[in-house]
């Protein structure tokens, strides 16, 4: 078996999710329903420098999303939104 097929077999590491908190900075919180601790911890750093200062409308955000979901994806992490729209879902 390849290291590849593993790796897209592997449980996920952990659950994180992104939430907006409003037009005030910081816009951004990020919580973790499971997950190791210090893995859900570099991957909140990370993620917000990417949104610390960008609200949802910002042009800028779309880019520095798709940055967290790679970033999601790379460290194997169940990643949800929670912009504050109910018709949002987070995937667009």
């Amino acid at each position: 078996m390849s290291q590849q097929q593993t790796d897209e077999q592997a449980p996920p590491r952990g659950h994180v999710r992104v939430v907006y908190l409003g037009p005030v900075a910081p816009h951004w919180r990020v919580d973790s329903d499971f997950g190791d601790r210090t893995v859900i911890e570099e991957f909140r750093q990370r993620a917000m420098a990417r949104l610390l200062l960008l609200p949802p409308h910002d042009p800028q955000f779309r880019r520095n999303r798709e940055r967290v979901v790679r970033d999601a994806e790379r460290e194997n992490l169940l990643l949800d939104w929670d912009l504050g729209l109910p018709e949002d879902d987070g995937t667009s």
